[in-house]
């Protein structure tokens, strides 16, 4: 199939197009930076030189259907809620990297203050969690690629959630990021001298995952999810780590939960439960499509501890949008994706 990928400059966006280079299914045809149209790829990231030979051009719809039946938008929120219409009009299937099309009309206004898109192209999206919904997945036309947070949180908690272990209203989420989570614009929260040697938390009880997480646990749970989810930026370039705490509804030991992830994630090829005593680190999955997930039961407390990682530009956006991919063109989900995480 041919693909295009939109904002190709971005961090994301240049995600896509390296993982596509090793893809044996998926041909890049066109690459579009608005901004940089007419410059070559490599102008504005060597490393790529003699690998990429695709100029950038700007994104255009309909120029666009005639290169490729599939595009990547890997654009900043807000953006994408006006070209996605017209993709879709030109007759391409999307998958979209931003949070445009995953909350409802006024979530979104709410929580991302911007003009959400139409009643009629909502309808179309299909929320972009391969291990839970393959099925709708497979035959969308639009896919809203899950955020970085809400990959690791919700892989972390919905096997808990789905079988009432937990009481939700005790749910409290602990999540960092890497500084590669905030995009590639410059702004004074990303800058060298405010990231380095230092750690903090930002977007406190505001941050524009937590209507995503809270609708998909809600969906499973049966019931309304309201969590305390508190973000910070860690000075590593990438990497999620997620802490998930909540009271358990009964007495369950740390081996039977991690029996309950092994076999809810038994034929997800990217979910990777660890044994017991051994937690994950940001490390163990970078630059891999892979969340990594321990868990421990405290019997003093009769809460559960559920650490999940994952690379935020991979699963937490590029590889999870490709694996989203592999799912449209009747693919296995490891195709293209099957490489191990570098250590160093």
């Amino acid at each position: 199939m041919n693909v295009a990928v939109i904002g190709a400059t971005g961090y994301t966006g240049l995600e896509v197009v390296r993982l596509l280079m090793q893809h044996p299914e998926l041909n890049v045809t066109a690459i579009t930076s608005d901004s940089q149209a007419g410059a070559m790829l490599t102008e504005v990231y060597p490393h790529l030189q003699g690998l990429v030979h695709e100029p950038l051009q700007r994104a255009e719809a309909m120029e666009l259907a005639l290169k490729a039946d599939l595009a990547f938008v890997a654009l900043p929120s807000g953006l994408s809620t006006g070209l996605v219409p017209e993709l879709l009009g030109a007759g391409l299937k999307v998958i979209d990297l931003a949070g445009d099309h995953r909350l409802s009309q006024s979530d979104y206004e709410q929580w991302y203050q911007k003009t959400p898109p139409s009643a009629e192209v909502l309808a179309q999206a299909v929320y972009g969690l391969p291990e839970y919904y393959a099925d709708q997945i497979a035959t969308a036309r639009l896919i809203a690629n899950p955020g970085c947070y809400p990959t690791a949180t919700l892989l972390s908690l919905l096997p808990l959630v789905q079988q009432g272990l937990i009481d939700p209203d005790t749910l409290i989420v602990d999540a960092k990021s890497g500084v590669s989570g905030a995009g590639k614009a410059v702004s004074p929260s990303s800058h060298f001298v405010e990231v380095n040697e230092n750690f903090k938390a930002y977007k406190v009880g505001v941050h524009q995952h937590i209507p995503e997480i809270e609708g998909v646990l809600s969906q499973h749970c049966g019931e309304k999810v309201t969590l305390s989810f508190t973000t910070h930026l860690v000075p590593m370039t990438r990497g999620i780590l997620t802490t998930s705490y909540a009271k358990l509804t009964s007495d369950v030991s740390t081996e039977e939960l991690l029996a309950l992830y092994q076999e809810t994630y038994r034929d997800q090829p990217f979910v990777r439960i660890r044994e017991k005593g051994n937690m994950p680190a940001t490390k163990d999955v970078s630059t891999s499509n892979f969340c990594d997930i321990g868990l421990r039961v405290d019997p003093r407390t009769k809460r559960v501890t559920v650490i999940g990682v994952i690379d935020n530009l991979i699963k937490g956006a590029a590889g999870q949008a490709i694996q989203n991919a592999n799912l449209l063109c009747g693919l296995p989900q490891t195709t293209g994706l099957r490489t191990a995480p570098v250590y160093f």
